[in-house]
């Protein structure tokens, strides 16, 4: 939940909890004093029931919400969200989301898999995961991204993570996950766009490799940056090197992004992202 910054607020909403038979086990709060905005994240339990809990959200919104001008979202931990995988040639990173989720660290379900190449379909059947083959042709990318807003429709899916999915996607995907789609790329940019972003690193000589997750925007590679990490290079590593290394970092990155997506934990403003561990 947020809202601009005022008195009272947290006292008010622990009481309303524990007015409605909630226990408290989690809550953290941020203020931003820039911009005077309020930001808090609770966790409770309670016997909540469909009805009950609905009740609760109501009664929340009407007695708290609209007196402080709070936007709030309401989950249900058991209500897993449904995250469909977009990815293209590349496997680092969709072997570590389905190994995580299968293992139950990655708290999401995942209906599908969808590429614009049949290449990595064998992961799909290895983890028994629908594939979808929607190729995306230069002059009719909007009949394939047709075809995709249908299947995430039919699956009702809640959110995408671009696994190394290697198309940029329009404003009709954007509308319709808005901070829901997750991407994952190297920190080099903009010192060294193209293809071969390691090659033109390692001959310029760098001395760190970086991942970068974020969500997606309209603008390239600038929406509100969930997660980023660094690995140290030297002069004894090859580009071999420097690619292992990078996909490594993309994978542990992207996966700390999901996971902090997954749990709810993140709140997007100002393109930027509030996280609460």
């Amino acid at each position: 939940m947020y809202c601009p910054d005022q008195k009272g607020i947290i006292a008010d909403v622990t009481q309303f909890i524990h007015k409605n038979n909630g226990n408290i086990i989690y809550i953290d709060q941020y203020v931003d004093r820039v911009h005077k905005s309020f930001f808090m994240r609770v966790v409770i339990e309670s016997e909540f029931k469909k009805s009950s809990f609905d009740d609760f959200k109501y009664s929340f919104n009407t007695e708290i919400g609209e007196h402080y001008s709070l936007k709030c979202s309401f989950y249900l931990a058991e209500n897993l969200p449904n995250m469909a995988v977009f990815v293209s040639k590349y496997d680092h990173c969709l072997y570590d989301i389905l190994s995580q989720q299968r293992s139950g660290k990655l708290a999401c379900k995942i209906p599908f898999i969808l590429s614009n190449h049949e290449d990595l379909s064998f992961i799909a059947k290895q983890f028994d995961v629908p594939f979808y083959y929607i190729p995306v042709e230069k002059n009719d990318k909007d009949e394939a991204e047709k075809k995709q807003l249908k299947l995430l429709k039919s699956h009702k899916v809640d959110c995408i993570v671009l696994a190394r999915y290697m198309q940029i996607l329009s404003s009709k995907l954007l509308d319709a996950y808005p901070n829901r789609i997750i991407n994952i790329h190297h920190s080099f940019l903009p010192a060294f766009p193209g293809a071969k972003p390691y090659h033109s690193a390692f001959e310029r000589g760098v001395k760190i490799i970086g991942a970068t997750s974020h969500y997606v925007t309209e603008e390239l590679d600038a929406g509100p940056i969930i997660e980023q990490d660094i690995v140290r290079v030297t002069h004894e590593h090859e580009v071999d090197d420097f690619i292992l290394k990078g996909q490594d970092l993309e994978r542990i990155v992207l996966l700390r992004a999901l996971k902090y997506h997954c749990d709810r934990k993140i709140m997007v403003y100002n393109n930027k992202t509030v996280i609460f561990n």
